[in-house]
């Protein structure tokens, strides 16, 4: 592979290599991303009728920002009096309102939890880490799945395999299986 491959590779896969090998760190998408949510949150703070500064922002100013993020939302919820209402794939346009779809927002929370505690705040007073917010997410997960006629189904843990119930030899990965165990 030349260079030029290499270094097509690398930033496909995010990494900070250069050419010379000199280490040049560009963030991860993941951590572009919280850069931008976490001065988004700054600046929505900073524009309230009374700017709110960090150290005073609870869960209430984030449950806020949440529903004002609505507004800029691309998931259709139909509402409880809507005919679509439970229908996964309506056969008509409907005048629902579009919201931020639950899974948007529950990554949403989790880069600005971590981006809070990485900008230096205790995480005992993390306001996106609150019940409230949970609770909130949890609601908002329920009601979309309701609206949308999508049932979420809570993840089983795997049970683990007893020793005579191994079927990697029959699917064909018997060369994977560990002789000691």
């Amino acid at each position: 592979m030349s260079s030029s491959d290499h270094r097509g590779k690398d930033l496909a896969e995010g990494s900070s290599r250069s050419p010379g090998d000199q280490s040049i760190t560009t963030p991860s998408r993941y951590e572009s991303q919280k850069r931008r949510d976490w001065n988004t949150f700054n600046q929505y703070l900073r524009n309230q009728r009374q700017p709110i500064s960090l150290s005073q922002c609870n869960s209430n100013h984030v449950l806020e920002f949440l529903r004002y993020l609505d507004q800029f939302g691309k998931t259709k919820v139909h509402l409880q009096g809507c005919m679509f209402y439970g229908q996964p794939e309506p056969p008509a346009p409907c005048t629902c309102p579009l919201r931020q779809a639950w899974g948007s927002l529950d990554a949403l929370i989790g880069r600005l939890r971590a981006a809070y505690e990485e900008n230096g705040s205790s995480p005992e007073t993390n306001p996106f880490a609150s019940t409230g917010i949970r609770v909130y997410l949890r609601e908002v997960k329920k009601c979309q799945a309701k609206a949308r006629g999508i049932a979420y189904k809570k993840k089983q843990k795997k049970a683990s395999p007893s020793k005579g119930d191994d079927d990697s030899t029959s699917a064909g990965f018997s060369h994977f299986h560990d002789p000691l165990m």
